[in-house]
């Protein structure tokens, strides 16, 4: 075995490329598969995010609150009516 091995170190070196390349190989379609995958997630996470955006509005118009800041109002005008109700009492 000995003399099998010193005989033909660029066969050995050959085999070693072949398998580094075919490795690269591998990874590099593993990669590419997963950055696809991601890829396609995003999309789907902002067409989500757009059909969400787009219900919330719808209800928003349907309460007939468009374009107003609705969850915030409510709580500074009650606050604030609180006030001078205590004060007037």
């Amino acid at each position: 075995m000995d003399g099998h091995d010193s005989e033909d170190p660029k066969q050995s070196t050959a085999d070693m490329t072949v398998f580094v390349q075919n490795l690269l190989q591998q990874m590099q379609s593993r990669f590419q598969t997963m950055s696809d995958s991601i890829v396609t997630k995003i999309d789907e996470m902002g067409n989500r995010i757009n059909e969400l955006e787009q219900s919330i509005n719808d209800l928003r118009a349907e309460m007939g609150v468009e374009g107003s800041p609705s969850p915030l109002t409510p709580s500074k005008t009650n606050s604030g009516e609180g006030k001078p109700e205590e004060g007037s009492a």
